[in-house]
């Protein structure tokens, strides 16, 4: 008789205890570049180990998620954002019998491509690129080509399909799709409730009536939603009513915190010119030594890879002028040493 390797065992397991509609290691449709399989882990549990090990993902820490650099320990991030997504969606996988490996991956790459300063940022190198930029693209990119990462087709699909618009074509794709959502309109509420943009009262009667004012509960409702609508079905959603209720409130999100005028637009002013002066900037300084057709996605990816506080440290090295350093700067401390 001959032995399972560890990973033979849990893709066994996968067949046997899973979903009829769950996405099996087993069957994966493979990666770009076949390569030896691992004794220990599945091919979905080494794309999550790749993407969290990753450069970019280490830099979501420090780009924003809505507000924009700020200096409240306890705002989201794009980081903290990626693993409230990722706690969502395993929750939704693991009560609806789906590989919650594929998912965990799919959750932490998704937003690998986000630019610095959040939509802001993505909105102007959507302006300033032909053909537009969009996040989850960039995020594919980033997974195939800058860094190389190799995953599977499954992971890469969930990745580009994660944005509203798009359609998944695995249930675990669909799962993070929604617990994006879930995650986003729920942290960006508490966290513009904390910046005192909006308040608890302000929220929409119907929307709390139906969820609830309070965050834990709100949040609870959302996921269980899904979980007992979509028991025993083909697809993954929320019901009709729930469904209803989680759009309005997202579109009372956008009306009055992420499209506002009046929220930190002069902040957002400045974080719009810091990426579209470093856009210009590096497309003149790649004229000489860049293909013209080559050099806005150069451009683009380096400062889409960017965290805030490196933009603005690029910005300043490039655009603001300083003085003449002195190198004895500590001499009078030495002075006053070797004196009586």
């Amino acid at each position: 008789m001959t032995t399972l390797t560890i990973r033979e065992k849990l893709e066994k397991r996968e067949l046997e205890n899973l979903s009829e509609i769950a996405t099996k290691a087993v069957n994966t449709k493979g990666r770009r570049v076949k390569e030896d399989e691992s004794d220990l882990r599945t091919c979905f549990q080494r794309d999550r180990d790749r993407i969290l090990h990753s450069k970019a993902f280490r830099r979501l820490k420090h780009k924003t998620q809505v507000f924009l650099s700020p200096f409240d320990d306890h705002f989201r991030t794009r980081l903290t954002h990626t693993l409230e997504v990722s706690q969502i969606a395993r929750t939704i996988s693991r009560a609806l019998d789906l590989n919650e490996d594929l998912t965990e991956a799919i959750s932490l790459g998704h937003d690998l491509g986000h630019t610095p300063f959040g939509h802001c940022g993505e909105g102007v190198l959507n302006e300033l690129v032909y053909g537009g930029f969009n996040h989850n693209i960039q995020s594919v990119r980033v997974v195939e080509v800058l860094e190389n990462l190799n995953l599977c087709r499954e992971t890469i699909e969930g990745i580009r399909t994660h944005s509203w618009g798009y359609e998944p074509t695995t249930p675990e794709g669909k799962v993070v799709q929604l617990a994006d959502k879930i995650a986003y309109i729920n942290h960006d509420i508490e966290d513009s409730i904390r910046a005192g943009v909006i308040s608890e009262s302000d929220l929409p009667k119907d929307c709390i009536a139906y969820f609830s004012s309070n965050q834990s509960k709100r949040l609870n409702k959302m996921i269980t939603e899904i979980v007992n609508n979509s028991l025993g079905k083909s697809d993954i959603s929320m019901s009709e009513e729930a469904w209803g209720y989680t759009t309005m409130l997202r579109s009372w999100m956008f009306e009055n915190v992420y499209n506002d005028e009046s929220i930190a637009k002069l902040e957002e002013t400045k974080a719009r010119r810091v990426i579209k002066e470093l856009f210009y900037h590096y497309c003149g300084m790649l004229k000489t030594v860049c293909p013209p057709e080559k050099i806005v996605w150069v451009v683009t990816d380096y400062i889409s890879g960017m965290t805030d506080r490196y933009a603005v440290e690029r910005f300043k090295e490039n655009f603001i002028p300083t003085g003449l350093k002195c190198s004895a700067r500590e001499d009078y401390l030495f002075k006053l040493a070797n004196s009586d």
